[in-house]
């Protein structure tokens, strides 16, 4: 029996969700990102039960397709992004409608309906957020950051960096190493 898990969206929430279903006696096959594959059929006590404990760790047991299908569109994204090295081969709508076999306008429509955002902007979001971690870390400079993370250019990259976040890539960068350093006056 497939599970579908909202909010699990990181390596720590797939061992919480292999914990939970482990102390409840039931057996997986898998544990992926947003689902899980339960060998057992649940009954009505046990789904629960599940729902209860995931819950206590800021998960969310789904079962209305559609929220399903927003997890999932979600859970590709974050895969993409913080977990993949790999560009992509084909542009990301045909990708994003390969991997969830539905039209990407449909996949669109629905997300931006529900979610009040677009996919393309939480896409552009997570990116982001990537990006300003690989600054903090500072193993690479711009350029290798750009260029991991599939921008056509650095100058793609700070202008996209400056709409989501109101500074540029340097600026930010600069705040961090400010940060850190009156810590260390202290």
């Amino acid at each position: 029996m497939k599970l579908y898990i909202k909010n699990m969206v990181c390596i720590r929430c797939k061992m919480v969700v292999k914990e939970e279903l482990t102390k409840l006696g039931l057996h997986y096959t898998s544990v992926e990102l947003g689902e899980a594959e339960v060998l057992e059929k649940i009954s009505t006590e046990q789904h629960d039960q599940i729902r209860a404990a995931l819950l206590k760790s800021g998960l969310e047991l789904m079962d209305d397709k559609k929220s399903v299908l927003i997890q999932k569109i979600k859970n590709v994204i974050i895969e993409l992004v913080h977990y993949s090295e790999e560009p992509l081969a084909i542009n990301f709508s045909e990708f994003l409608s390969q991997k969830l076999n539905h039209d990407y306008t449909y996949l669109a429509n629905l997300f931006s309906e529900v979610q009040g955002t677009t996919i393309e902007q939480f896409l552009i979001a997570h990116k982001i957020e990537r990006v300003k971690e690989l600054l903090v870390y500072d193993e690479l400079n711009l350029t290798e950051i750009a260029y991991k993370m599939h921008y056509s250019s650095v100058a793609h990259l700070s202008a996209q960096f400056k709409k989501v976040t109101g500074l540029t890539p340097s600026h930010f960068k600069q705040l961090k190493n400010k940060r850190r350093s009156m810590l260390d006056d202290l």
